[in-house]
């Protein structure tokens, strides 16, 4: 969630890329799911299921795709919800995010009684997430890097050819995530952002947990929080 959230719009990736993305919101703290799938092979792949189970049901059906894997960027109920029952339904993995997450994973349905949301369920990573991982579904490769700060184990996964990244709740446009939750840690999010991230390439475009896309190159110009300007006089 960003430290100022902004109204979330529901965007499709049309750049020239060999896969297709469309964001779907869900939960009614509107976080954007990105559903990425293969046209030749109807390979899919959910990126953070927070919820409304129902409605990413519709969506594999209405492209004819077959959801083969599950990606975490973090364990939060907004971003990992539905992915127990995604995975029931579908007889797939759920990979990610980091190990040090797991604690937030076995909490989804207390933190659905905090925010009135009762169908996420509690779940287990199948598979962990590191700094340096890679992930693949048909034929697509896919680069993790490790993003501590917002939560202790999130991730983002990027797309080197695409240049395209899902950063989940790690940077927004035009600000960044909360660090006010539990095991949340402000210096670390800089760093992640900084250190991670931006060696990635100004041309990165970004799909954030809420809100619009934006690019890592327009973030250093004019996110107040991260620019390079910015953190010049800190």
């Amino acid at each position: 969630m960003p430290a100022t959230p902004s109204d979330p719009e529901n965007h499709t990736a049309n750049a020239p890329i060999p896969f297709k993305v469309q964001i779907i919101p869900v939960t009614p703290l509107q976080q954007n799911c990105s559903l990425i799938f293969d046209e030749e092979s109807k390979e899919a792949v959910f990126v953070d299921p927070g919820g409304d189970v129902e409605q990413l049901e519709a969506a594999l059906k209405h492209f004819g795709l077959k959801l083969t894997q599950i990606w975490l960027t973090h364990g939060h109920l907004d971003h990992a919800g539905a992915a127990q029952s995604l995975k029931e339904s579908w007889n797939v993995d759920i990979v990610g995010p980091h190990k040090e997450d797991q604690w937030l994973l076995d909490d989804i349905e207390a933190q659905g009684a905090k925010y009135g949301i009762t169908t996420g369920r509690n779940t287990k990573s199948d598979k962990y997430l590191d700094d340096g991982d890679t992930l693949e579904f048909a034929g697509h490769t896919f680069g993790v890097v490790h993003c501590p700060g917002h939560t202790p184990g999130h991730v983002v996964i990027y797309n080197e050819s695409a240049q395209l990244a899902f950063v989940g709740d790690v940077i927004f446009h035009g600000s960044i995530g909360r660090t006010d939750f539990p095991r949340g840690n402000h210096q670390e999010l800089l760093d992640s952002i900084t250190q991670k991230l931006w060696p990635l390439g100004k041309d990165m475009r970004f799909i954030p947990g809420h809100g619009q896309m934006s690019t890592f190159g327009q973030e250093r110009l004019t996110n107040n929080y991260v620019a390079d300007s910015v953190l010049a006089r800190k």
